[in-house]
């Protein structure tokens, strides 16, 4: 069914983003096409020196050029990679759709580079435009968007580094949008293992007129979204700009060894964390299958470490299907209507319901050692445990205030048999949620194998690193931010912190009874 109506005219409404999932074959009729330049994961400030006899390589210059100008509106232009991510060499393929002249496509790497954020690697050369058809539904029952459309051009990424890329495309007018890609670390060993939570931008992304929350007006919201097909202008409360770059930035300059991965690898590639000494969610990382939830409960046991950067993370859990496109292309989820979900009424694990309800409950907190609790939530983070190891560095003292940062989701310690122990609650930050009372924490537990797990608990992690959350909240939050994550970070990749730093349990120190209906997200 062609979308017609308010559906079509998002089609250009479209200022960021643009990733799909990974393991699309290459169009052998698209040729690769574009100059590429190789570059090491290191600030020019920060690299080694050459070993004698050896030539010295020049660190990359870095450069603000991956940043959007000019976002394009009203379908002047419109892009979506064919990965998600890859493994350096992989094909991807770039599908564009314009009203204008033409346009160019190049791209920057991610990282703390003298003279800005991003270095450049590849450009494309000006392309002719055109547009593309309109999207459908397809399946129709699902609401499922996808632009079918035809690749343009397809980027050979040898020699590119393991990192976070932004392809950013423009017109000959200066019409611009950006596509996030990760270029896929091919091991995980004695790293800190980045990833990002590309499933829960593409649940929230309305491009075409649907998402998993919404549909246009007369009609009901998706069960199904598919990976092939543009972002919109916005992905979510924590999207890949305000969340997942400022971390990436704050772990590239504390100078740990990492690796990159998004949450897909985590899903299509068995054993993608093994021998990681850290493994971090960045930001907002809502929608997870059962088998990314047991990659990362694997690594745990075997003693990586963990950080959740963020707040109402695993909350739904969605399947992944492949589709003629690749492996992993279209995420399936029902949220409230999980009732309508086949998998539903057999009692299927894989049912695309809340993790913590039925048919096959399987509460989130084993692994967070919390769970969410609500939506709108503006409070500050007031400090419990001032002497963790974590908050070296900050200056704070019990009961220190760190001005607005926690909202707009927050998660709570549930105290019941499925809670890790030992537990440190490191905040306690009281707050009503709909005019009842109730607490939103971040938590540090360790286990038998000598993992430690944090839990910021509040989705202003990543945006107060950056300072560009949805209010100001001042310099000292931004700093304190990113002392802990620096400290998490040189900890983590020095291997099991939990045989350096237990946690010192004091659950039982605070009143956590009060139980809120949840707000879903």
């Amino acid at each position: 069914m062609e979308i017609k109506g308010a559906g079509a005219a998002i089609v250009g409404v479209l200022m960021a983003l643009g990733v799909a999932s990974c393991g699309a074959p290459a169009d052998p009729t698209v040729p690769a096409v574009g100059t590429s330049a190789a570059i090491p994961p290191v600030a020019a400030s920060e690299a080694d020196d050459p070993e004698e006899g050896e030539a010295a390589v020049p660190a990359p210059r870095g450069s603000e050029g991956w940043r959007s100008r000019r976002p394009a509106l009203d379908g002047r232009l419109a892009a979506y990679a064919t990965h998600a991510s890859g493994v350096p060499g992989t094909r991807v393929g770039l599908k564009v759709s314009t009203t204008e002249g033409g346009w160019e496509a190049s791209a920057f790497r991610i990282g703390a580079y003298a003279g800005g954020s991003g270095a450049f690697v590849w450009e494309s050369g000006f392309r002719l435009g055109r547009a593309q058809p309109a999207p459908r539904l397809e399946p129709y029952a699902t609401r499922t968007v996808v632009a079918a459309w035809t690749r343009d051009l397809t980027v050979d990424t040898s020699g590119w580094e393991p990192g976070f890329y932004v392809f950013l495309l423009r017109t000959d007018t200066g019409w611009d949008v950006q596509v996030p890609y990760v270029v896929t670390s091919p091991s995980a060993e004695g790293t800190v293992a980045l990833v990002a939570p590309v499933t829960t931008w593409q649940a929230y992304n309305r491009w075409g007129g649907y998402s998993l929350y919404a549909g246009p007006p007369g009609d009901s919201r998706s069960h199904a979204v598919s990976f092939d097909r543009p972002y919109a202008a916005t992905t979510g409360a924590n999207d890949y700009r305000t969340a997942a770059i400022p971390i990436v930035l704050r772990a590239e300059r504390s100078g740990v060894a990492l690796s990159y991965f998004t949450n897909l690898d985590l899903h299509t590639s068995a054993g993608a964390l093994d021998g990681a000494h850290g493994y971090v969610s960045m930001g907002h990382d809502e929608y997870w299958t059962n088998t990314m939830r047991d990659a990362v409960l694997a690594a745990r046991d075997a003693g990586t470490n963990l950080a959740f950067l963020g707040a109402n993370t695993m909350y739904w859990r969605v399947r992944l299907e492949d589709t003629a496109g690749g492996r992993a292309r279209r995420m399936v989820g029902y949220r409230h209507d999980a009732h309508l979900d086949p998998l539903y009424a057999e009692g299927s694990v894989d049912a695309t319901a809340l993790f913590r309800q039925s048919p096959a409950p399987r509460p989130e907190h084993d692994l967070l050692g919390m769970q969410y609790e609500c939506y709108p939530v503006d409070t500050d983070y007031v400090i419990a445990s001032p002497r963790w190891w974590g908050f070296r560095g900050t200056g704070v003292r019990h009961g220190h205030r760190v001005l607005g940062l926690v909202g707009p989701e927050a998660d709570r310690v549930y105290p019941d048999a499925r809670l890790p122990r030992p537990l440190q609650v490191l905040a306690h930050s009281p707050y009503s949620c709909r005019g009842v009372m109730t607490s939103s924490q971040s938590v540090y537990y360790t286990t038998g194998s000598g993992a430690g797990v944090f839990n910021a608990g509040t989705l202003r992690w990543g945006c107060a690193m950056a300072e560009r959350c949805e209010r100001p909240l001042g310099a000292g939050t931004a700093a304190f931010v990113r002392t802990v994550t620096t400290t998490l970070l040189t900890e983590f990749v020095r291997g099991p912190v939990g045989e350096r730093h237990p946690a010192i349990d004091n659950v039982d120190d605070f009143d956590l009874s009060t139980t809120n209906s949840v707000s879903a997200s």
